[in-house]
């Protein structure tokens, strides 16, 4: 496969997205009260997005700035280009997936509204897919431009770093500021709203809930697209990096060399091969993103059948499609099956962890919960507590089975494979987690505009399926996140030498490493106190202006009134303008501090080393905790509002209120963040390892 195909195949992906989004755009969208609704949570997300794009601008100049004048190295200055057009891809894919979605929503309630599920399926699934085939093809266009540009540099993967440090930037602004956006305007309307008016949720007398709304695209869509993006090109950058190394210190690599069916001594071959495995993951997305394409187009088809099986039956068949081409492509090039074999164990190992996070966010979990409200708050509490402790033990050990399995195949470039596995059909993996809050928007809008139950019966169960989606999306996620930056230290281990001085019978190399695997364990901790203060502190000032409208605006609680949601947006967006540069500069601090601090005695490689697998296991435990538990919080809630366990303003239903409420800076804002604090301390570490 010739390497320009990938950013070709990354513009075709560009092209399908924007045919989807023009029949998007082609569907009726309403009028008068329903298009005003629409307008407003348009705008609100597109206001927020302008100014966090803004706040990204100064953060990336001054960064880049930094690589492009400081950096030693020769490719310093293509390094510097790279962060920037990482920047520009990774923002580029979160704009055009918000604004497909804030136009998606109000088109898939009326899709609902005059011709029924299958089309209203349809349209929300389409508003998701645009976002998925975004992510997947600017990461193909980036990496792939980049790779057959400077395929002939021996420095190709210390130049596509940047790429990945420019797209980790972005994710870290997307996902944390709009976790802090959509959880303190979703709290805040939860809290007066529900429990203190005891009016229902998206009742349109709600101040807050305009905000909710917006922040249901900038968290959910703009957020995890981002997320996605960054660990896709973080693990496929890693597995380049770690080939890199592989072909230039053959002769202490013969093991693995042997695995993967090449020989140290045939250095014609071995240069050949060298390329080729350097490639193989960008040839891997490259095949994943038309096997989503195809993935996409057999949930259109069976979009008329149950949404579930829809979704469910496009995800598997994509995945399976993806895992036949990977060994074709693997015997084509005359490798060995072992490298299909760890793509495989990472394409299986999320299947798996997607799973499991269904079971705890949709299964009898959910229902103890539900049952435990019977007796109050408190055991609503402890029981969701419970739920997201037991959640995280399967997960974790099959990301440990696929290190060891991966491992076993193909040595550490199998590591990077079963990633690359993992994250090979984002596309539609992707389409569908997007896809989760368009539905729920759309069930909002009816909610406001008041279309009546059977609008509402159609979108609440694109919006149950959407719930499941989100949920198994947030997993995957985690399970990504972890392989990627698993990868990145693994090829920061490779690329900074320390391997070499890696000696626990050495006191000094036990007692730094340890120093610096407790540093970055408390590390994540500090991250997660800072987002939930940051949700607290903006929903305590939200709280503050719904009470006061409610208060003050004559005829609101009786719908003779308008609210003024605009007031609402503003203070959303203005606490996550303000509260996510800490957990940035957090991130991104860390592993400069660390490595530079312990230079000076000659380890801080070793310190750095600890530090990131300190951080990787405490990031991925707690972001499984976190996510899991929230999301059985949330569908607890909405199992008592179905009829059971008292059904809605019952006394059950209040407590698992209140477990929705704590729940949601859990699974939206401090569990997500965890995915992007480790990426970007794992690429960050990367770029400076040469530095050590």
């Amino acid at each position: 496969m010739n390497p320009s195909i990938t950013p070709i195949a990354g513009l075709i992906g560009l092209a399908v997205a924007l045919i989807i989004l023009r029949q998007i755009l082609k569907q009726p969208s309403g009028e008068g009260k329903i298009r005003h609704i629409a307008q407003q949570i348009h705008r609100g997300a597109m206001i927020f997005m302008r100014r966090e794009f803004t706040l990204i601008s100064l953060f990336a100049i001054v960064i880049g700035c930094l690589l492009f004048f400081f950096q030693k190295e020769a490719y310093g200055k293509q390094q510097a280009l790279a962060f920037f057009l990482g920047c520009l891809a990774s923002s580029f894919a979160g704009f055009v997936g918000m604004f497909t979605a804030t136009k998606a929503n109000v088109r898939t309630t009326i899709a609902a509204r005059h011709h029924g599920q299958s089309k209203a399926l349809t349209v929300a699934f389409g508003g998701g897919s645009v976002m998925g085939l975004t992510v997947a093809s600017m990461g193909l266009i980036g990496l792939g431009g980049l790779f057959y540009v400077f395929q002939s540099s021996p420095h190709v993967a210390e130049i596509m770093e940047g790429f990945a440090m420019g797209a980790s930037l972005v994710a870290l602004f997307y996902r944390v500021g709009g976790g802090i956006f959509t959880k303190a305007a979703d709290v805040g309307a939860d809290l007066v709203g529900k429990v203190e008016a005891g009016i229902p949720e998206d009742d349109p007398r709600n101040p807050g809930v305009i905000a909710d709304n917006v922040g249901d695209n900038v968290g959910d869509v703009a957020g995890m697209g981002s997320d996605i993006f960054e660990s896709y090109c973080g693990a496929q950058i890693a597995t380049i990096a770690i080939a890199g190394a592989i072909a230039a210190r053959a002769s202490e690599q013969t093991e693995l060399l042997e695995k993967i069916g090449l020989s140290a001594s045939n250095q014609a071959e071995l240069a050949v091969k060298a390329n080729e495995l350097m490639y193989l993951p960008l040839a891997l997305t490259t095949i994943g993103l038309f096997c989503s394409i195809l993935g996409i187009v057999l949930v259109k088809a069976t979009a008329s059948k149950n949404p579930a099986s829809a979704l469910r039956f496009g995800t598997i068949g994509s995945a399976i499609l993806f895992i036949l081409a990977t060994f074709a492509l693997v015997h084509q090039w005359g490798l060995s099956p072992r490298m299909g074999m760890a793509v495989l164990s990472g394409a299986v190992g999320g299947i798996i962890i997607g799973l499991i996070t269904e079971y705890f966010t949709g299964g009898k979990p959910v229902r103890d919960i539900a049952r435990s409200g019977e007796t109050g708050v408190a055991t609503v509490m402890i029981t969701g507590l419970s739920v997201g402790m037991k959640s995280v033990a399967i997960p974790v050990i099959t990301l440990a089975g696929i290190i060891f399995i991966s491992f076993e195949f193909a040595g550490l470039y199998g590591v990077g494979l079963a990633a690359v596995g993992m994250l090979g059909t984002v596309g539609i993996t992707m389409a569908i987690d997007a896809y989760g809050p368009v539905a729920d928007n759309a069930g909002g809008i009816a909610e406001m505009a008041k279309l009546g139950p059977n609008t509402r019966k159609i979108t609440d169960g694109l919006d149950a399926v959407g719930n499941t989606t989100a949920a198994i999306g947030k997993g995957f996620a985690i399970g990504a996140a972890g392989l990627a930056a698993l990868a990145m230290i693994t090829a920061f281990i490779q690329k900074s030498g320390v391997g070499h001085d890696f000696d626990f019978s050495d006191d000094s190399v036990l007692r730094t490493f340890f120093v610096g695997l407790f540093i970055g364990g408390v590390v994540p901790f500090v991250n997660g106190a800072i987002t939930m203060d940051a949700v607290g502190d903006a929903a305590y000032d939200m709280i503050r202006e719904i009470r006061r409208q409610f208060r003050e605006i004559p005829g609101l609680m009786d719908g003779e009134a308008e609210p003024d949601s605009e007031k609402c947006v503003e203070i959303a967006t203005r606490a996550a303008m303000q509260r996510m540069i800490l957990p940035a500069l957090l991130a991104v601090g860390t592993p400069v501090l660390v490595g530079f601090g312990f230079k000076f005695w000659g380890v801080g490689a070793i310190a750095l080393t600890g530090t990131l697998c300190g951080a990787l296991l405490t990031c991925i435990l707690l972001a499984l905790f976190m996510s899991n538990a929230g999301g059985a919080w949330d569908n607890a809630k909405k199992y008592v509002e179905d009829g059971h366990c008292g059904g809605k303003n019952s006394e059950t239903h209040k407590g698992c209120v209140v477990g929705d409420t704590v729940g949601d800076p859990f699974k939206d804002t401090s569990g997500p963040s965890m995915n992007i604090l480790i990426n970007v301390m794992s690429i960050v570490s990367l770029v400076i390892a040469p530095l050590l």
